[in-house]
């Protein structure tokens, strides 16, 4: 409902002179009007009250206004600048910041290039490897400094989310079969009985937070080559309060939908790898009831849309919840190899292919070492980092996680040499005693080929150089009772073959 005549203001910032005769874009959404002039944005509420907002006094859009730059000011302090009035003179004429009454409020930004959000990137095929790599780096950091919210008003209010995407689904019979509707509804309830008790452990862990609420990839800019985080929810403190992983969780189903299940397996590793959290491999419990919820409600919001292609969108984002909330079982993959059989770049190709979405949990031994020892990823360790204790720790640390996640009903694949017998026994030993399949892969290349790789590493986790490639190929591997994967040709080669064995 609209409570105010906001078209004199309106009009005022959509003219070229009131911006020193720059072009005016201006973008409307259902809560704001948003005009893009030279290096300028500004950003008013609109006079609506909405079941989930209201701005219907000149007072509530400041406060919106002034919560808006609160809330989006630690993700993007290099966007959001002020709050501004524009006032009106004593002879009736409008200005941005003048000395007259405010007859309204703009949160005033610095304009990026709209065509650097990552949905635009995603679209245009642009969102690589390494640029998923940092999106997983940039949530990590943003929740860091998300504030701990108290977390019984949050986890309540999912059993409410749950009904009012059932109450909203039903509502579109001819989108969203009334049978299906109610096994999804049916499926997440249970799901959210079984996983109260850890919903309100994350809670005492201090993980459920003020996150930013609305973390999908139209909300993510490229600036200097690095996601920026904006437009964070600032209308409701609870809509933006969640778990962690249940703000990830959008940004994830989001990669997921578009087709990019490879990129979201890349932020969910780097995520978690940031993290340096035990307790969120317990927590990918959750990842199945978060996603699936997130795309219920996308599918709800863009029922309301209208055109065929919103109709197909809407459908997709329901399937897709239907999908995330029944995922198939987990099982643990074990990839190993001498030094430049190339078993990390196997891993990572992988775990996209290794269900449930979106994708298996990367654990490598190198990387495991350097958390052991508080290092950075590509830091070199000192040669007692590698002493037999310390590598047996780092094994058993990696066998610890693997059980974690693996219990959490999360598929893992773990990166690491394996020489020896008993090494490869211990893990096969961790997946039979949680009763999930197994498949242990062990690579292999002529000398020749590993000293070449390993010769033309940079900034890797690895220490290994040519000296110890040279000392492994005298190791006594023993009987090798896991499947061989001829390693001595290109990536694509040794992902196909180890695919292949795989089933996948």
């Amino acid at each position: 409902m609209t409570t105010a005549d906001q078209t004199a203001v309106l009009d005022f910032l959509g003219q070229a002179a009131t911006h020193g005769g720059a072009r005016v874009q201006r973008i409307d959404t259902h809560a704001a009007s948003v005009f893009l002039a030279g290096e300028r944005a500004l950003k008013v509420k609109r006079a609506v009250i909405f079941p989930f907002l209201d701005y219907s006094t000149l007072a509530k859009r400041e406060a919106a206004c002034r919560a808006e730059l609160d809330v989006n000011r630690p993700f993007a302090p290099q966007i959001y600048k002020r709050v501004v009035p524009i006032t009106r003179a004593s002879d009736g004429s409008l200005a941005i910041g003048g000395q007259g009454a405010p007859v309204e409020w703009a949160v005033e930004m610095h304009r990026f290039d709209e065509t650097q959000t990552l949905d635009h990137l995603a679209d245009a095929g642009k969102l690589d490897d390494a640029l998923a790599d940092a999106l997983g780096r940039a949530a990590a950091q943003a929740h860091e400094r998300a504030p701990a919210a108290a977390p019984g008003p949050w986890i309540k209010s999912l059993a409410r989310i749950i009904d009012q995407n059932d109450a909203e689904l039903r509502s579109s019979p001819s989108l969203f079969g009334r049978d299906d509707v109610r096994a999804l509804t049916a499926a997440s309830h249970a799901a959210l009985t079984t996983l109260h008790a850890l919903l309100s452990e994350r809670g005492r862990l201090g993980l459920i937070r003020r996150c930013h609420g609305d973390l999908h990839l139209g909300n993510i800019v490229l600036i200097g080559g690095e996601p920026v985080l904006f437009d964070a929810i600032e209308f409701d403190p609870l809509i933006a309060t969640g778990d962690v992983l249940y703000d990830l969780a959008f940004l994830l189903m989001d990669l997921i939908e578009r087709g990019l299940t490879g990129a979201a397996t890349i932020v969910l590793n780097r995520y978690l790898t940031e993290t340096r959290r035990d307790e969120d491999l317990d927590a990918l419990a959750l990842l199945p009831l978060f996603m699936s919820v997130r795309a219920a409600i996308r599918a709800k919001v863009t029922a309301a849309r209208q055109g065929d292609d919103v109709t197909r969108l809407a459908r997709d984002y329901f399937t897709l919840a239907l999908r995330l909330i029944a995922p198939p079982p987990p099982r643990l993959v074990a990839v190993g190899g001498l030094s430049g059989t190339g078993k990390s770049v196997l891993a990572r190709a992988l775990a996209p292919f290794v269900p449930p979405l979106p994708g298996a949990v990367v654990l490598r031994s190198d990387v495991e070492r350097k958390l052991l020892f508080g290092a950075a990823e590509t830091e070199r360790l000192p040669p007692n980092a590698y002493e037999p204790d310390m590598t047996a720790s780092v094994y058993a640390r990696l066998a610890g996680k693997a059980r974690r996640a693996l219990a959490a009903g999360h598929s893992v694949i773990v990166d690491a040499v394996y020489a020896a017998p008993a090494e490869r026994e211990a893990i096969a030993a961790t997946a039979r005693s949680l009763r999930v399949p197994f498949t242990g892969l062990f690579l292999t290349a002529g000398l020749e080929t590993r000293l070449a790789r390993v010769g033309r590493r940079t900034g890797d986790a690895s220490d290994a150089d040519v000296a110890v490639a040279r000392r492994q190929d005298a190791y006594d591997l023993g009987t090798l009772d896991w499947i061989g994967i001829d390693a001595s040709g290109t990536p694509g080669d040794t992902r196909a073959r180890a695919r292949a064995a795989l089933g996948s």
